[in-house]
């Protein structure tokens, strides 16, 4: 018996819309990276870009659970001295809820070539609209 191996020109890539209205912030990254690695899809190969592309809409409306807007911190660094800079994810929500998805959604996939290849699929918009009208994307529930 021969192993399949899927070819890049054969994968099919589709276009997926995902509300974030009222989710979980950790439960939709998870479900978000499963879809753009596409590990639900039987032709799966964890060393070629399988995933389709992700429409993540009303990043705004974003939840979380316990005290975690005012204790979970962000952290990000210049590159000079003193130069560190945190912020919480109540601050983060209010001036750049786009971010605190991508950022949830970076931590869950590999961090090499494949991953900023599959994180490049990833679109997220603050509001109800967004301009991948053109692609049809799929309603995606869970």
């Amino acid at each position: 018996m021969r192993t399949f191996v899927p070819k890049k020109d054969e994968l099919e890539k589709k276009w997926w819309l995902v509300n974030a209205e009222g989710k979980i912030l950790g439960r939709l990254a998870t479900e978000v990276a499963v879809l753009l690695r596409g590990k639900r899809k039987p032709q799966f190969a964890n060393f070629l870009d399988c995933g389709d592309f992700v429409v993540v809409i009303n990043a705004e409306k974003v939840v979380v659970s316990g005290r975690k807007e005012e204790q979970k911190r962000y952290y990000s660094h210049s590159g000079y001295p003193g130069g560190l800079k945190d912020k919480t994810l109540k601050e983060l929500l209010e001036k750049k809820p786009e971010e605190v998805i991508r950022r949830a959604v970076w931590g869950m996939i590999p961090k090499n070539k494949l991953g900023r290849a599959v994180y490049k699929k990833l679109k997220v918009y603050r509001g109800p609209h967004h301009p991948h009208e053109a692609q049809k994307p799929l309603e995606f529930q869970f």
